[in-house]
């Protein structure tokens, strides 16, 4: 079978929410299509991320969610790559590798310096992943939150 990666645009809503649900439960947040569903079609209705999506015989069987931001030091723009899901029956396909250079290549061809992610200290196939297609995980700074909205 072949694998296509494609944008994802509106038509894609309903399935890539049902990805996206998948991703945050993996992530051991609780189950909740409707507020999931809601989250993508802004993010898609709004430009406000890019997602592309594996077809894998037809289905979307995973998904890739980008931010732009800024790089304040380097003095560029910069892509956050916040989400990587494919599901668990297609996994040890290639189809997060091709994720991830499809968003390299976006990156690429819109002048993107430099593209981030963080992944769970447990997440070792993921971390083999990144490693294998030469992203170095950082040892000079520290990731920080702040919780302001309860």
């Amino acid at each position: 079978m072949a694998i296509e990666i494609i944008k994802a645009d509106k038509k894609h809503i309903k399935e890539v929410s049902i990805l996206f649900d998948h991703y945050r439960q993996f992530y051991k947040y609780k189950k909740n299509l409707n507020k999931s569903q809601s989250f993508i079609n802004e993010r898609i209705i709004n430009n406000e991320s890019t997602i592309f999506i594996s077809l894998y015989d037809k289905k979307i069987v995973g998904f890739v969610q980008l931010y732009e931001t800024f790089d304040s030091l380097n003095l560029n723009k910069k892509l956050v790559l916040y989400d990587l899901y494919v599901l668990e029956k297609y996994r040890k396909l290639g189809i997060g590798r091709k994720l991830m250079n499809k968003s390299r290549d976006f990156a690429i061809n819109n002048n993107f310096k430099r593209i981030e992610l963080s992944t769970s200290i447990d997440n070792y196939s993921a971390q083999k992943l990144y490693e294998s297609l030469d992203y170095i995980r950082d040892k000079e700074y520290y990731d920080y939150g702040l919780e302001v909205l309860k």
